[in-house]
Parts: structure tokens; sequence; C-alpha cells
């Protein structure tokens, strides 16, 4: 007996969790319709400014094609979440939960991809185009600083050369007081002493000459950067910064270009090669085969050293020469949207935004379906009777009345029944 109090009890009490349940819904539903539908519509305008972005024309017919480009998405976004709204919370069984729970998947990327990201552009699109000028204007200057740095350690070479004319100046003014080939004067020894630290001045005044052009290049490529940091954030649209971005980045590219070739690091190489491989040998002037047998091998002496030398000289210049070069970088313009999702993460909130604003009535489906399941709980094995309400059973009521009012009165069986017809056989018998 106290089961079955306990058991009616429960009953009633889900019974009137669902009825309270099902007022709330009712209530909601008198302007659920109406949220979607200016859900989609805020979403259709901000898809008509993504669209807008994308098209080159400004004229009548790419107006009328964004137009009708947003008025679909709306209409898309009205329709597949009124469906869901209807449909999921009302099905029961496990595979067709399942079927629509995975249209509604499919459906929300198909919303993100022709909508969402139109939204993040409309609303990102230019920060995004200026995200891209601040990071082109970022790889120009590191392929700017890439490019000098390569230069100025070319032109360090300089003070290689500087050292190794220096040295064959000595060992000239050694020679020129007789200690090298013990023979003292200006002879073959030293002309061949002059002759290479000659050309080695020659280098190095040609390093020298290099230093201006350089600086003038990185100054100018600095002045660009410093223009193009402006444009990135200078006030105003900016597609029409972009363009003169663009002309700036052309610019520098050039600097860069220029800075690469005043590296002298190729020349000292070729200096360097020659600087052993062409030599004039002097005529020996010696008084008597002694002294040009001793001038010879001072001579080979010297030329076993101008190789070392020149060895030297060579493996510094190439050692610049193996640097990596500046990256190539090359400035190219993009629209909102493609900027929008290059540089994606760095404007995750817009994002969410344009996505939160598609896929939002998702959150409502899940809450009316979890609210009809609660509903049914409360419902299920409370019998039918139970199940009314006063004022349906009052309804109930009236509504029988007027069908025992309506229907005709059965007459009685006995007096005005007519008598079942006599079969063939019995006729005849009668007769």
């Amino acid at each position: 007996m106290d089961d079955s109090l306990d058991r009616r009890g429960a009953e009633a009490r889900g019974l009137r969790q669902a009825r309270e349940i099902e007022g709330h819904l009712a209530w909601l539903d008198s302007f659920t319709g109406t949220a979607l539908g200016v859900l989609s519509i805020a979403s259709g305008i901000y898809t008509y400014l993504g669209v807008s972005s994308l098209l080159d024309d400004t004229g009548a017919l790419s107006v009328f094609a964004a137009m009708a480009y947003s008025i679909a998405v709306s209409v898309g976004i009205f329709v597949f979440w009124s469906y869901m709204l209807r449909l999921l919370p009302a099905v029961r069984s496990a595979a067709s939960r399942i079927g629509l729970l995975a249209s509604m998947a499919l459906g929300s990327l198909a919303i993100v991809a022709m909508s969402s990201w139109l939204n993040a552009a409309a609303l990102a699109g230019a920060a995004a185009v200026e995200q891209h000028l601040a990071t082109t204007v970022q790889n120009y200057q590191g392929a700017l600083e890439r490019a000098n740095t390569i230069a100025v350690s070319a032109q360090a070479l300089g003070r290689d050369v500087a050292r190794v004319r220096g040295s064959f100046e000595d060992l000239g003014e050694q020679e020129a007081s007789g200690g090298l080939s013990g023979l003292a004067g200006r002879g073959a020894v030293f002309r061949l002493l002059r002759q290479k630290s000659d050309e080695l001045s020659a280098l190095e005044a040609q390093i020298a000459s290099q230093q201006p052009l350089l600086d003038a290049a990185f100054a100018e490529g600095n002045a660009t950067l410093s223009r193009m940091r402006a444009l990135t954030v200078a006030p105003g649209p900016v597609e029409a910064r972009s363009v003169e971005f663009s002309e700036e980045a052309v610019r520098l590219a050039g600097v860069i270009t220029t800075l690469r070739q005043l590296s002298v690091a190729p020349l000292v190489v070729r200096a360097a090669r020659d600087l052993s491989a062409s030599v004039v040998l002097p005529q020996l002037d010696g008084g008597d085969d002694a002294v040009r047998s001793g001038q010879r091998a001072t001579i080979d002496s010297v030329l076993t050293v101008l190789g070392q030398r020149a060895e030297t000289l060579a493996r510094a210049a190439e050692s610049v020469i193996a640097m990596s070069p500046p990256a190539d970088t090359t400035y190219t313009p993009i629209s909102a949207a493609d900027a929008v999702i290059l540089y994606a993460r760095n404007f995750v909130p817009s994002w969410a935004g344009a996505i939160a604003i598609d896929l939002l009535p998702a959150v409502l489906v899940l809450i009316v379906s979890v609210a009809q399941a609660a509903i049914r709980s409360g419902r299920d094995g409370v019998a039918v009777e139970d199940q009314m309400t006063l004022s349906e059973l009052r309804g109930a009521l009236i509504a029988l009345r007027e069908i025992e009012a309506g229907a005709p009165a059965d007459p009685p069986r006995d007096a005005e029944a007519p008598p079942p017809p006599a079969s063939d056989a019995s006729a005849r018998a009668a007769e």
C-alpha cells in the first residue's frame, strides 16, 4: 500500500513538472521564431559586407549579387534552424536522434563555410589587412638587415686585404735593406713584392669606395621602411593605403637588391685567386750566379708565402659568400576575407562572434531537446486519465454531453423491431 502511494506521488510530481515545462515552452515559442529571424537577418547583413569586400566591381550588378547572396544565407539559416528546433526535440529513437545530430553538424559546417568567414571579414577585415601590412614590413626589415649584414661583412674583408698588403710592404722594406736575398737595393725580389702590394692597395681602395654607396642604400631602405610603417597605421581606407604600400615595397625590394650587389666578397675571391696565379716574375739582376741563385730562392719563398696569404684571403671571402642570403620577400595584396583566414589566430574574438551569430540556435535546439526529454520522462508511466487537467476534464465532459444530446434514441427491440425474415423452406411448409 505504501509503495503504491509513493509511486503515485512520484508520478504526480513528474506530471506537475512536465506541465510546468510545457507552459514555459509555450511562452518561449511565442517569440522564438522572431528571435531566429533577427539572428538570420543580422548574419545576412554581415555576410553582405563580407561579400562586398570580395567583389572588385562596385556597380549595380555587384550590389545585386551581394544582396542576393546575403538574402539566400539569411533564408537558409532561418529554415535550417527552424527544422532543427521542430524535429530534433520531437524524435524519440536513438537512430533518429543520431541522424538529426549528424545533419545538424553538417549544416553547421555549411553555414560556417558560406557565412561565418564572411562575417569575420566584415568584423575584422580591415584590421587583418593591416596585420598583413605589418607582417610584410617585418619581413622586409629582416631582409634589409640581412642584406646589410652581408655587405658589411664583405666590407670587413678590407682589413684582411690591408693586413696582407702590409705584410708584403714590410717584406719589401726588408728586401730593400738586404734582409731577404742578401742583396740590398730595389732588385727583382723587391719589385715582385712591390707588384703584389700595389695590387692589394688597388683592391683595398676599391673596397673602400663601396662604403659610401652601402651607407646610402641602407639609409634609403630605412627611410622606405619608415614610410611603410606609417602607411600601416595611417587613418583612412586600407585599400588606398595598400596601393601606396605596394609602391614602397617595390622600391624597398630594389634597395635590397642593390645591397646584395654591393657586396665585395666575390671581388675579393677573384682577386685572391689572381694574386697567386698571375705573377709576373722580374728579371734576375744579380751580378753573378750566386747572387742570382739567392734571388731565385727568395722569389720562390715569396711565391709560397703569396699563395698562402691568397688562400687565407679567399677563404675569408668565401665564408662571407656562404652566409645565408636575405629571404625573398614580395608583397602580395590580399582581400579582407583572405587576410582574416590567413591571420585567423590573431582575430579569435572576431571569429568567435562571427560563428556564434550563426550557430547560437544550436544551443536553443539542445535546450528544447532537453526540455522535451524532461516532459516525456515526467509523463512516462502515468495513465492517460491521470494526465488530464481539470480544464481538460471539464472540456471532455462538455463534449460528451454534446454528443449524447445530438445522438438519436435507440428504439425498443421487442415492440418496433421487425421480425426476422423467414427462410424459403419455412414458407413452403406453411403453404
